[in-house]
């Protein structure tokens, strides 16, 4: 990573440190109670910044972008019932041997794989 702000590093650090696969309104609200001061745009910018260069990635889901500071190759799980964002490494072990791999269309350098199913959580509600 290039040089940074403390608003940066502070919000690369909060990314790192949680495992919910935020939004970026939950980033704002998370980080702001450190860092008051700190605007909206300024989460939205850095975390835009952060995934072009690579540093971050997003899940999409129904309704909304989760970040991810975890960039190593594993899939997700989405829930449909509650949009929680979960990190499934276990089912996906095998899944790196696609990175590299030739195909008719072009090399695969990167991959996103996303199961989607109704988590544990909402299952016993």
């Amino acid at each position: 990573m290039e040089r940074q702000t403390s608003q940066k590093k502070f919000i690369f650090d909060y990314l790192k440190g949680v495992k919910t696969h935020p939004t970026a309104e939950v980033v704002y609200k998370e980080v702001r109670k450190k860092l008051p001061t700190i605007s909206q745009g300024t989460i939205y910018r850095v975390l835009n910044n952060f995934k072009k260069k690579g540093d971050i990635q997003t899940i999409e889901t129904k309704d909304n972008i989760h970040f991810d500071a975890d960039i190593s190759n594993h899939a997700h799980f989405i829930c449909e019932a509650c949009g929680r964002v979960y990190d499934v490494y276990e089912e996906c072990s095998k899944c790196g041997i696609l990175k590299n791999k030739k195909t008719k269309v072009g090399k695969i350098n990167k991959y996103q794989i996303k199961f989607y199913g109704i988590c544990t959580k909402c299952k016993r509600k």
